[in-house]
């Protein structure tokens, strides 16, 4: 058993997107020109939008901020993640998930990839944004202490 946690991406022109916003990929496997499956490796931090439509308009619009985690390890099961994940936000509907993917564009700008950011940070939005109260933006002094945390946590 892999210790990676997969997940299926997928792309049907006007229908099906399914893909990575951020996180550090560690492995990749094309199936065709539509599918592919790229692994992260645990305690790694990714986004992953879905989004699909049919004829009447957009269906299904997502996001998941999820902490890949280790085989055998406790864990929430997400559609298209194999085993699952630890989930750090969960939301729908196109107006959370766009200001998610704006909240992410801010951390970026900062220079800091998304993937490092605070994980308790994305609990953070997903709270605030569940209950359509704004959330606190990401800031550098912010991410200072994150990683101080970090280190001084065993």
């Amino acid at each position: 058993m892999s210790d990676l946690t997969q997940v299926e991406l997928l792309w049907l022109e006007k229908r099906i997107e399914n893909r990575i916003r951020f996180g550090r990929i560690v492995e990749e496997t094309i199936i065709d020109p539509r599918r592919r499956v790229v692994s992260f490796a645990p305690g790694s931090i990714f986004a992953f939008v879905r989004w699909t439509s049919n004829d009447f308009g957009t269906v299904i619009s997502r996001i998941d901020i999820l902490r890949a985690v280790a085989a055998g390890q406790r864990c929430a099961t997400v559609p298209y993640v194999r085993p699952g994940g630890d989930i750090l936000l969960r939301l729908s509907g196109w107006p959370k998930v766009e200001r998610v993917l704006q909240l992410i564009d801010v951390i970026e700008a900062l220079g800091i990839d998304p993937a490092d950011a605070a994980p308790d940070y994305w609990h953070h939005v997903h709270n605030r944004l569940s209950v359509n109260e704004a959330p606190r933006t990401y800031t550098k002094s912010r991410h200072q202490a994150w990683l101080h945390r970090k280190r001084i946590s065993p």
